[in-house]
């Protein structure tokens, strides 16, 4: 018996949309975009780029905050390059910054590498470790402050039981910065410690085996398979403690007050003690701007490196 086979009609091709119905589409989902985005683009202008453009235009005139502006040229930054009170502030800065940055990225690493090992512990371990980042300045002031006391400190009390000397931590101008230096590490710890142990669980287990059969001791794994495999986040780590150390000014001002002596200022006490102490909002924004410019060159220096020392994994 014969059977009857219907061959599909053909389908007509679709009718193209006219370009005027493309282009009002596209407005229209621009538009779309643009309103979801108005809110933070608003914040952003009005919080931020506004800010920063009226901190510009400071730097370049003089004004106490009340009266007229005036024209000064480039005076400010005359004035605030040639303030040796200022350069010793931007002294201590950097010394800040060689003792913090790396003391912390070191002592990171050296517990993050631990608490691999930490097994079902890991998760308590953490948490202390991340308890002082959630800890505010003030609280943290307040903690050391009574821990650097001379008379019952129990850190100087633990040196002197080891026979080392016991300094008088926030009074004696060889030891200031290295104060701060241990609080910045203290309170830092917990946040790198979380990003070194991302790093470190995100790295092949295959490398590992691989360098323990070619007969690698730990400390030539660490050297030669871990830490080239950590360097992004070691490359992250670096630029924003920079930034960071740069910044520092809350532990000075919960210690010291207004009052700061000259072995214990950095450059963004010396911007709020210039801007809303003596009110020279103009040299105030100058020092922040060469600080800006400071910091954007150490990144631009430390991206430009990078592709000698970071090592992305394929």
């Amino acid at each position: 018996m014969a059977t009857l086979t219907t061959r599909p009609r053909p389908q007509a091709p679709p009718t193209p949309k006219a370009p005027g119905a493309a282009r009002r589409r596209r407005r229209k989902d621009a538009a779309a975009a643009y309103v979801f985005l108005a809110p933070q683009l608003l914040g952003l202008v009005v919080f931020m780029v506004g800010p920063l453009l009226f901190a510009l235009v400071l730097a370049f005139s003089h004004w106490d905050g009340f009266g007229a502006r005036s024209f000064a040229g480039i005076s400010n930054f005359v004035d605030i390059l040639s303030n040796p009170r200022i350069q010793r502030s931007a002294l201590n800065t950097v010394w800040f910054t060689a003792l913090q940055v790396p003391g912390l990225m070191l002592t990171a690493l050296f517990f993050a590498v631990l608490m691999q090992r930490a097994g079902r512990l890991t998760p308590l371990y953490r948490l202390a470790f991340v308890a002082p980042v959630v800890t505010s300045s003030v609280a943290v002031g307040a903690i050391w402050l009574w821990l650097f006391n001379p008379e019952i400190s129990p850190v100087n009390n633990a040196l002197r039981a080891i026979g080392l000397p016991a300094p008088d931590w926030l009074q004696d101008a060889r030891f200031i910065i290295p104060a701060f230096a241990i609080i910045g590490i203290w309170q830092g710890l917990g946040y790198q410690l979380i990003m070194f142990m991302a790093g470190l669980k995100n790295i092949g287990r295959s490398y590992l085996e691989a360098a323990e059969l070619d007969g690698c001791s730990q400390w030539q794994k660490l050297r030669h398979v871990t830490l080239p495999l950590l360097s992004p986040t070691i490359l992250f780590l670096s630029i924003t403690s920079i930034i960071g150390s740069f910044q520092v000014f809350d532990y000075i001002y919960i210690f010291m007050d207004t009052t700061a002596p000259d072995p214990a200022r950095t450059i963004v006490y010396e911007v709020v003690q210039i801007a809303f102490r003596e009110f020279n909002f103009g040299q105030a924004s100058a020092l922040a701007f060469l600080l800006f410019l400071a910091l954007l060159s150490l990144t631009g220096l430390q991206l430009a490196a990078q592709k000698r020392w970071v090592h992305y994994a394929e």
